[in-house]
């Protein structure tokens, strides 16, 4: 039965279960359940393709799109910020790929581990992470979540089971197998999701590290969140073969629409189950960044402004969930936008109290960087001057 509340509507769903006919309100917090089917369907390489009948519930729903315009509203905060040089350095924005963050942590516990790049902001903010720990590492302050030391590039979590944040592209893979390793030594029945962009696709010691997770079945799953442009450079003209979820080869793949938070559930679901039971499976999510790579990165040179809207207004993560809430009568245009309203004063709340955090103190800069007894100390007038301490 396909649907024709809207114009809207129809650009974001397929064809859902019968329960979107009911005029009976349902209540935001019910969990009963309602069946979707995902987007496009998955498709698939070594490996039988999960269903794309996916079950859900008001109650989800409504979680989805409160996570998903909280995490787009920290982003738009970050590059206000950024502009008012209140952050530094580094800064990559993760609005648009809000559906992968969201849909994998449906899908898993936090004893399952994460590891990813460097655009990691709403990863960690979906691990349990909070508004003010985000914006205090943004700004460098103490009370972020590395301290104010790692700043955009590398939030941590470590007790959800968050392992960052990486700078080196590429080399947070061989760790997130390592991680598996872990948990495979251990006899744990917990994942790792290590996550890389379409960018990093081509570094040689990523099909190192999945040779050996093949080699060894290992709980591992690999996510190339494929955004179609490596800093400014567009798939096709760096990837001979920009199929990511077949590189494995020898290793099972899915490609995911990563716009759609339930064919990304349905999916991490499914490769956890398959880790769990057979060892490593690779995820291309095709997903879109709406900012540039980073700061420096307009993200129009490359791309046309006429690209950039058309997928704003086809696939946008964001405006599908709230398709289907409103398609399933759970909440109204006006209550969304009172969610919304109230997620731009949560994070404008938290940048205020980020900001009252202090700076780290200067000596800060030597700790964290050797194993407790092996310090190295600079110090006097223009600190040339060395102290190492030997256990």
């Amino acid at each position: 039965m396909a649907l024709s509340t809207s114009r809207t509507i129809n650009h974001f769903m397929k064809p859902l279960s019968a329960a979107v006919c009911a005029t009976r309100r349902l209540s935001s917090d019910s969990t009963a359940t309602i069946t979707v089917e995902t987007s496009l369907p998955f498709t698939s390489h070594n490996i039988d393709p999960p269903s794309p009948s996916v079950e859900t519930s008001p109650k989800e729903l409504m979680t989805f799109f409160k996570d998903m315009t909280e995490m787009r509203r920290m982003e738009i905060a970050a590059d206000s910020l950024y502009k008012a040089k209140l952050i530094r350095g580094f800064c990559h924005l993760y609005d648009g790929q809000e559906a992968v963050a969201v849909g994998m942590e449906a899908a898993i516990t936090k004893k399952d581990c994460i590891i990813t790049a460097y655009r990691d902001h709403c990863i960690f903010l979906g691990r349990g992470g909070t508004l003010v720990e985000s914006f205090a590492e943004l700004m460098g302050r103490r009370d972020g979540c590395s301290r104010g030391k790692g700043g955009s590039m590398h939030f941590y979590k470590k007790e959800n089971g968050f392992y960052g944040g990486h700078g080196i592209v590429g080399a947070q893979v061989p760790l997130g197998i390592g991680l598996a390793f872990a948990q495979k030594y251990k006899k744990e029945d917990y994942v790792t999701f290590a996550m890389y962009g379409d960018g990093a696709a081509n570094q040689g010691q990523l099909f190192e590290a999945l040779n050996m997770a093949a080699l060894w079945d290992l709980p591992a799953i690999l996510v190339c969140e494929n955004n179609h442009y490596g800093m400014g450079t567009a798939e096709w003209r760096a990837a001979k073969s920009p199929a990511y979820y077949k590189r494995g080869d020898y290793v099972p793949g899915l490609r995911v629409d990563g716009m759609d938070v339930f064919a990304v559930k349905q999916a991490c679901t499914f490769a956890k189950q398959h880790a769990l039971k057979n060892g490593p499976i690779i995820l291309e999510m095709d997903t879109y960044r709406y900012h540039g790579h980073s700061m420096s990165d307009p993200g129009s040179t490359y791309r046309t402004r006429d690209e950039i809207s058309g997928v704003r207004q086809e696939r946008d993560p964001v405006e599908r969930i709230r398709s289907l809430i409103l398609a399933h009568n759970i909440a109204t245009e006006a209550e969304l936008k009172d969610i919304e309203k109230e997620n731009r004063k949560v994070v404008d709340e938290a940048i205020a109290k980020a900001k009252e955090s202090p700076m780290p103190d200067p000596s800060e800069l030597f700790t964290n960087v050797y194993v407790k007894g092996f310090g190295v100390e600079a110090y006097g007038a223009d600190r040339k001057e060395l102290r190492a301490t030997l256990p």
